[in-house]
């Protein structure tokens, strides 16, 4: 064996760090992009937000486009004079439209946030009286609250969760029952049980309900849910019209204790695109409101001109600028094309509806554009266009196919669509079966199994055939 040098030339792909960032804005939502901006423009000096759009006319894509040529051109040096020139009169990427009162945030927007439920237990527990190991227990009970009011320790079986609260506030687990069963008792009414039966139970015995339905809730709760009151009418030898009473009484509880202290803010949604029609036509316009119109500062030209390290600082900043403001460029462009791609091929469901909604895949619209798939995935991740028929993201719009004998082949979203509208139309004391609703669309020659119908019923939130059944 022996040790040599020896050349050797090879080719291989590598991504520039400007290539990786246009891949990352790429797959951005609108908002992450908003906060990328405002970052970059705290973190680079070069960077600065320009006038309302309503100011100017100069087109952001020649102003960049200028950019580029201008450092391609020279990329060692930069003609600063007559760069610094061009850039008085540019003025890329919209803005923020200021000054009108209706783009003002609405009264809602302004409220404090509601209190949550344990701050209303907690204002409940100092006005109780209490000692110290027993608050100590109810704050410990308090803070293993679930979302909707029940008292759970993951990985804890229920009968042992007040031993352990107990124990870790030094309080005997007799008195800790009693101190549960107190907070029980605060409003709202059952929170902290520790089962379904519990909580439903506290509401019973609260109101006084009779001993038929306190022996439906401790014995028979799992039959009432499947809802068989033969089988509890013959356990119980009560007439059946009774456990319908019983059954109804029961469905006026509150299963979910914390229901209105469930504090989840609204998510809001603003379309990267807007689809208008304008006649028989059809026009994807972007969506640049709410944008800072970026462009290169011009204070730093006296910086420039005297200091050569303020220089070299200020040319790196440049180029980073000048390639954000082209990547966010290029990436509305990109969204732009991809919708107008996505309204040529689905031009149906715009005209006619979610029914006449097409199968189709990334593969489709990446060869009318010439992109790649990944690149299409990227484009239609968390996107929303506005369109007459609503608001839906991009990849809305992509959809398996259902194989049809005798007709074109239809979208997976269109028939839970159908599917939707029969399960709409069935008698409510009768409803239909995933098998009969199989038989149904095979009669629209729509041919798919019983277990995809049930599949499509989960994901549209209906409930299987027997419960949905009304026996009174």
């Amino acid at each position: 064996m022996e040790l040599k040098q020896q050349l050797k030339l090879s080719q291989q792909l590598i991504m520039t760090p400007q290539l990786q960032q246009a891949i990352k804005l790429l797959q951005m939502s609108r908002m992450e992009l908003s906060e990328l901006v405002q970052e970059e423009l705290l973190e680079n000096p070069v960077l600065e937000d320009g006038p309302d759009p309503r100011e100017s006319s100069v087109n952001v894509e020649e102003a960049a486009t200028a950019e580029v040529q201008a450092h391609e051109a020279k990329k060692e040096e930069i003609d600063w004079e007559r760069y610094l020139e061009n850039q008085s009169n540019e003025a890329p990427m919209p803005s923020i439209r200021r000054g009108t009162d209706d783009e003002m945030p609405g009264f809602e927007a302004t409220l404090s946030t509601a209190e949550d439920l344990t701050d209303h237990l907690g204002w409940q527990l100092r006005m109780g009286d209490f000692v110290d190991d027993e608050r100590r227990f109810a704050a410990l009970v308090i803070g293993n609250l679930d979302d909707n009011g029940y008292l759970k320790i993951e990985g804890v079986p229920p009968e042992e969760v007040v031993p352990r609260l107990a124990s870790e506030s030094g309080l005997n687990p007799e008195d800790a029952e009693e101190v549960l069963a107190m907070i029980q008792q605060f409003d709202p009414l059952s929170v902290a049980a520790r089962s379904l039966e519990e909580c439903l139970m506290i509401q019973a015995k609260h109101f006084g309900m009779d001993e038929l339905v306190l022996r439906v809730i401790s014995d028979h709760l799992s039959d009432l849910e499947k809802r068989h009151y033969p089988a509890v009418a013959k356990a119980l030898g009560c007439p059946l019209d009774e456990v319908y009473d019983v059954a109804q009484i029961i469905a006026e509880l509150e299963p979910r204790p914390a229901r209105c202290f469930q504090t989840e803010e609204p998510r809001y949604i603003v379309p990267d695109v807007y689809v208008h029609r304008v006649g028989d036509d059809y026009y994807v316009v972007a969506n640049d409101d709410g944008m800072p119109k970026l462009k290169i500062s011009g204070f730093y030209r006296s910086a420039m001109a005297d200091n050569p390290k303020a220089k070299e600082y200020i040319q790196d900043k440049l180029r980073s600028a000048q390639w954000l403001i082209r990547s966010i460029d290029q990436r509305r462009k990109t969204i732009v094309k991809v919708t107008e791609c996505i309204v040529e091929k689905q031009r149906d469901f715009f005209d006619k509806g979610i029914e006449h909604l097409k199968p189709m895949i990334l593969r489709d619209v990446a060869e009318t554009v010439g992109m790649h798939e990944s690149t299409i995935s990227r484009v239609t991740s968390n996107k929303y266009v506005h369109t007459p028929r609503g608001t839906f993201e991009l990849k809305y719009f992509f959809n398996s196919a259902i194989k049809r004998d005798h007709h074109t082949d239809i979208a997976s979203e269109s028939v839970k669509q159908a599917i939707k509208t029969i399960i709409s139309g069935e008698d409510s004391k009768a409803p239909l079966s995933d098998q009969r609703i199989v038989e149904i669309l095979g009669e629209d020659d729509i041919q798919i199994a019983r277990r995809t119908v049930a599949k499509y019923r989960e994901m549209l939130g209906i409930l299987s055939s027997s419960k949905r059944k009304k026996y009174f």
